[in-house]
């Protein structure tokens, strides 16, 4: 075997060898990692105002751009369209109602143009009357029907037949 080919002395100097290697190979690495902790602590000493900006640069760029998506971000519109759905019959105006309302002539035109999305102002200049008679002639419109508001106004005359 091979400890029969090699004598005792020669398996001591061969360990012996193993070992300075190794303690060799230690102390060197021990020496290149000491050397570079002492670089690393040079260039922290020596450029730290670079680093520190530097971090700081890097924070604010992050937190800049983080901000900048957060503002920009596009809002979600929720967009309702009413779709008027025809029946199968034509309007017929509900004579009946407009009696028990005594709506005017004048009353259920207003209602109609208020219906059409017209303001004010359009509908004085449609019908050559001013915006204050427009106003009288929708306040009038209003208590009869028992609306505070054109929208709630137009709901109701549609609930009522007054308009298609």
């Amino acid at each position: 075997m091979i400890s029969d080919q090699i004598s005792r002395p020669a398996f001591q100097s061969i360990s012996r060898v193993k070992r300075h290697i190794l303690i060799y190979g230690l102390v060197g690495g021990a020496l290149i990692a000491l050397l570079k902790l002492v670089e690393y602590r040079f260039l922290v000493v020596e450029h730290s105002v670079e680093i520190y900006g530097g971090l700081i640069a890097a924070v604010f760029a992050t937190l800049g751009i983080w901000l900048g998506l957060k503002l920009t971000r596009k809002k979600e519109v929720i967009v309702e369209k009413e779709v008027l759905v025809p029946t199968g019959k034509p309007f017929t105006l509900n004579q009946e109602r407009i009696r028990e309302l005594s709506l005017t002539r004048r009353e259920l035109e207003i209602l109609e143009l208020i219906a059409s999305g017209l303001s004010n102002r359009e509908i004085g200049e449609k019908l050559f009357v001013s915006e204050h008679t427009v106003k009288s002639h929708s306040s009038r419109l209003f208590d009869k029907l028992g609306a505070k508001r054109r929208t709630q106004a137009v709901q109701f005359g549609k609930e009522m037949g007054l308009i298609p």
